[in-house]
């Protein structure tokens, strides 16, 4: 008995020698949680000095920023569990039917992920990670420590380090001696762009299934190596707000199952019970949707999990402290005492209902493999343009949906292009996707043509079919065919067959031909480019055609420079021997235009879409890797125009616009591309042909009085909204900005902004039309004005022009199909 005493004794000693040497965030940092923000490189340091502290965590550096800052996970759980954690990640994706090893845990733990600061000037939740981290390590705290016996706890502290830092540093600057909780005070006041997005000023909590970013592309396959069965995403929301938590807002997407509704509802009524300890304010089912595929909530949920947004009140307008409109001060310590609650609590949720969370985790997947939901169980995607196939390949395998090719048959399904049921021929390179596999509830959700809606009134766009955002022909089948193949059929060898051609032509269909035509003209070849369709030996090629002539290309190493851009690029080259057609314009003709090599300035600062401008951006750098000169709206006045060719005035509210100053440049031969709301500084102005559509009527009997009900009047406002809805584009695909496309486009509408026809030998290249609309909730009013007018349009300005694009082809970057519209904007229009 005395050695078993003594032999406690030394145990409780060590415990408490070893919880005295682990140190808490304040004592780590040098000052208490809280009264101040913590930079990111300091919070990447605590986290590490605990995985050198604690045999209880793991830590895994899974990528890193555009502005390589580290982006890191931590994974928690008891030491038993951690010394076999690769068993524990192959006993998950075994249950979730994706692993082919046998299921070797009796008695496994389940995974719960907590993910932090996606938008970078919510910053509470990266203070909040670290005495999360802290307290579930912490020998002396025995709460936590029952709770690994059977969870694995993955914390990932900032999601978006570079927007963090952009606004720790802006904030960190700003503050006096003591914080100011006036609201009007500037350091409440962050400037453009905000650090909600990251480099490239996108937002990442909308980027989970398309994976455009750095920062998301690793993230999202580390998430789908572990799949876990809770998924958490820390949010911030306007200081006035008191906590918002699960269960989510209708609508919920049908698919979202029974169990992840109920458990929703479990664990924020935890959440609940400790935030009514403390007398904290919180609301629940308002709000905050489960319909867009691509969030930290919902993409989890339709992976299995049960995935779910904490928004605290604060966000950028926090500072330190805020006055509230209640009169109460709202400090950085109070909303970290309130995501750490939360974080805590969803902890102890999982444990206490462990096994059952498991067996619903499994039957989830093995639904999804035996019943998939949705009317059809094959989805056949049309190989009617490789280069976009492959895209929509890479995005499949980035989310590990599975798919094939090689079947050969006639089949009856739904044309997702004319809306009919009819028969279709599926050839051997048509692309296969069978519904009966692990990720069912993903590739439904991506692939559906209509999704279906239950309540109007959603944070976020209600339409986003892939085959209409790459531009791919699909059928739905009710039948289930499985591939034969998982490679596509061969494609021609890339490069050129033959050197020493009078002439060589690559075709015009796709972001990889930009890319191929920007690597040449930044080697100095010069271009031509087909203005019609024409013949030769048999062949056809389209309008927009890149033809590459020895003339003018006096270099010696002319063959093989072009040689070797193709092969990089995947582009298989037509040699010709002769300028002489069979049809259409001789390769010497003024319809053969020249491709020059445009100066292109790209305007940002305030006024100015972050979002919009960085999609931009984001191409340029990232996707066609052509340069581009980002100036501030602010110095128009004294930059000399005469250095650029191309102007992009990305969608925005722009003041004091320099018309006069914009119109002469335009006049002396410059080109302006002018998106969203930027074409409201030429429509219906004095110079400028477009006008706007005006959909007011005047009742005769003048204005009538708004006698709708007050609490109704958010429903009522919803007849003139469109959320984002697909619309099918009647496109002249004669002009240079329709080149590459048949006679229509899918765009997606984010508003009811649409413009009448143009005239005075000005182009209407992509109008609206009575059945334009396709899908998505667009409401009575704005459907009505949206039934006929201009979408797309080229004015002529003296020696120059204006490209109106009313949509965002480059929406969020997943919207393929609209790529080579914009490329045509920049290259192909005069």
């Amino acid at each position: 008995m005395k050695k078993l005493y003594a032999l406690l004794l030394f145990l409780s000693i060590t415990c408490v020698a070893f919880a005295q040497a682990l140190k808490s965030p304040s004592e780590f940092l040098g000052y208490p949680l809280g009264s101040q923000y913590t930079y990111h490189y300091r919070i990447a340091e605590y986290f590490k000095y605990a995985a050198q502290t604690s045999k209880k965590v793991k830590l895994l550096q899974y990528g890193s920023t555009n502005e390589g800052r580290p982006l890191m996970v931590a994974f928690v759980g008891s030491e038993e569990n951690l010394a076999r954690l690769e068993e524990v990640r192959e006993h998950n994706l075994h249950l979730a039917g994706l692993s082919n090893g046998p299921a070797t845990l009796s008695n496994a733990p389940g995974i719960v992920w907590l993910s932090y600061n996606v938008h970078g000037n919510e910053p509470s939740s990266s203070e909040a990670a670290m005495q999360t981290l802290y307290d579930m390590i912490n020998p002396a705290n025995s709460r936590t420590q029952a709770w690994l016996k059977n969870t694995v706890v993955v914390i990932d502290p900032c999601l978006n380090p570079d927007g963090r830092d952009r606004y720790v540093n802006f904030y960190n600057q700003m503050r006096g001696i003591n914080p100011d909780p006036n609201a009007s005070s500037r350091e409440h006041m962050e400037p453009w762009p905000g650090g909600r997005v990251n480099h490239y000023y996108f937002d990442l909590n909308r980027d989970w299934a398309w994976q455009t970013q750095k920062e998301v592309q690793a993230r999202v396959a580390l998430y789908n190596k572990w799949l876990p069965q809770i998924h958490v995403d820390f949010h911030e929301q306007g200081f006035n707000n008191p906590y918002y938590f699960a269960p989510a807002a209708e609508p919920f997407h049908k698919d979202i199952t029974p169990w992840q509704r109920d458990f929703q509802t479990t664990i924020g009524k935890n959440n609940a019970k400790y935030f009514d300890q403390n007398g904290w304010l919180y609301f629940t089912k308002e709000v905050f949707d489960l319909l867009y595929p691509s969030y930290g909530d919902t993409y989890p949920l339709y992976n299995g999990s049960i995935g779910m947004t904490y928004e605290q009140g604060g966000g950028p307008a926090g500072g330190l402290a805020v006055t509230m409109r209640s009169g109460d001060t709202l400090t950085l310590t109070d909303r970290i005492a309130h995501h750490h609650s939360n974080g805590l609590s969803t902890i102890e949720t999982a444990s206490n209902n462990n096994q059952k969370m498991l067996d619903e985790y499994k039957k989830y997947f093995d639904n999804s493999r035996s019943n998939p939901p949705g009317a059809y169980k094959t989805y056949i995607i049309k190989n009617d343009n490789p280069d976009k196939l492959a895209k929509l390949a890479e995005l499949f395998d980035k989310n590990l949906i599975k798919y094939g090719y090689g079947v050969n048959k006639t089949v009856n399904g739904y044309n997702y292009f004319n809306g009919k049921y009819e028969s279709y021929n599926v050839n051997a390179g048509d692309m296969i996707v069978n519904a009966y596999q692990p990720k069912a509830v993903l590739l439904t959700v991506l692939l559906e043509p209509k999704t279906f809606v239950a309540d109007s009134n959603t944070y976020d766009i209600t339409a986003w079919s892939l085959p209409y955002a790459y531009g791919l022909k699909a059928y739905g089948l009710t039948e289930s065919i499985k591939p034969v193949s998982t490679t596509p059929t061969a494609k021609p060898a890339p490069g050129i067959a033959n050197s020493g051609a009078y002439a060589y032509v690559s075709g015009w269909q796709s972001v990889q031909d930009v890319k191929f035509m920007t690597a040449l003209l930044q080697k100095g070849i010069k271009i031509r480019s087909a203005s019609q369709a024409f013949e030769m030996g048999g062949k056809k090629f389209t309008a927009g055609s890149l033809i590459i002539t020895r003339a003018g290309n006096t270099r010696a190493d002319f063959d093989k420079v072009v040689n070797e851009t193709a092969v990089a690029l995947g582009r298989t080259l037509t040699p010709i021997s002769t300028g002489f057609v069979d049809k259409g314009a001789d390769l010497g003709s003024s319809a053969v235009g020249f491709i020059t090599k445009p100066r292109v300035m790209l305007v940002s600062g305030e006024g100015v879409s972050a979002n919009d401008m960085g999609e931009v951006w984001h191409f340029f750098e990232q996707q066609i890797g052509y340069p581009v000169s980002v100036v501030r709206y602010q110095d128009l006045s004294r930059i000399k125009l005469s250095d650029f060719d191309v102007a992009i005035f990305p969608d925005g509210r722009y003041s004091n616009f320099p018309v006069e100053r914009i119109q002469n440049w335009i006049s002396d031969g410059g080109k302006l591309i002018a998106m969203g709301g930027a074409i409201n500084q030429f429509a219906d102005k004095k110079g400028f042909a477009l006008k706007s559509k005006d959909d007011k009527k005047e009742d005769k009997g003048g204005k009538k009085p708004d006698l709708s009900p007050y609490d109704g009047r958010d429903r009522e406002s919803i007849k003139n909204n469109v959320p984002g809805a697909i619309y099918k584009v009647y496109l002249d695909n004669t002009h240079p900005l329709g080149y590459g496309y048949p006679s229509y486009y899918y765009t997606l509408k984010l508003g009811d902004e649409i413009y009448d026809y143009l005239d005075d030998g000005n182009v209407n290249v992509g109008v609206f039309k009575k059945d334009s609309y396709v899908t998505g909730f667009a409401g009575e009013k704005a459907k009505a004005k949206l039934s006929t007018g201009l979408i797309f349009g080229v004015e002529n300005v003296g020696r120059g022009s204006i490209v109106y694009l009313t949509d965002d082809p480059l929406f969020r970057s997943f919207w393929e199909n609209g790529k080579l519209l914009f490329s045509n904007a920049i290259f192909m229009v005069n």
